[in-house]
């Protein structure tokens, strides 16, 4: 499998995680105490971890810091709106659309030659 394959998907995973670790808790736990969501927050951040270092070094062989962190980024933001609209029901905003297309420039220059 490609190494852009194989960290794609690790991210991809480790921001499912990461998302519901950092928002999540205000759906789910919202009447709990803060210190209550921030140890679940916790626990789920572990997942995103064990996913997310793998993912790094096994891009790293091919990609440089810059290269990571940006596809990080899209990734990210690929995984945020649905999760905003789906699971925590916001509204879509064409800012979303707005800062996809940022992404996609960030994307062409530090992957360019």
């Amino acid at each position: 499998m490609p190494v852009l394959v194989k960290t794609v998907c690790l991210l991809i995973l480790s921001n499912i995680f990461m998302t519901f670790a950092w928002y999540g808790h205000l759906k789910n736990l919202k009447s709990r105490p803060w210190i209550v969501a921030a140890l679940v927050s916790w626990g789920i951040a572990l997942f995103e971890y064990l996913l997310q270092v793998p993912a790094n070094r096994i891009g790293s062989e091919r990609y440089s810091l810059g290269q990571l962190k940006i596809l990080q980024e899209v990734i990210t933001l690929s995984v945020f709106i649905p999760f905003a609209i789906f699971y925590m029901k916001q509204p879509f905003r064409t800012n979303y659309l707005w800062a996809a297309l940022c992404l996609c420039g960030a994307v062409y220059f530090v992957f360019r030659d």
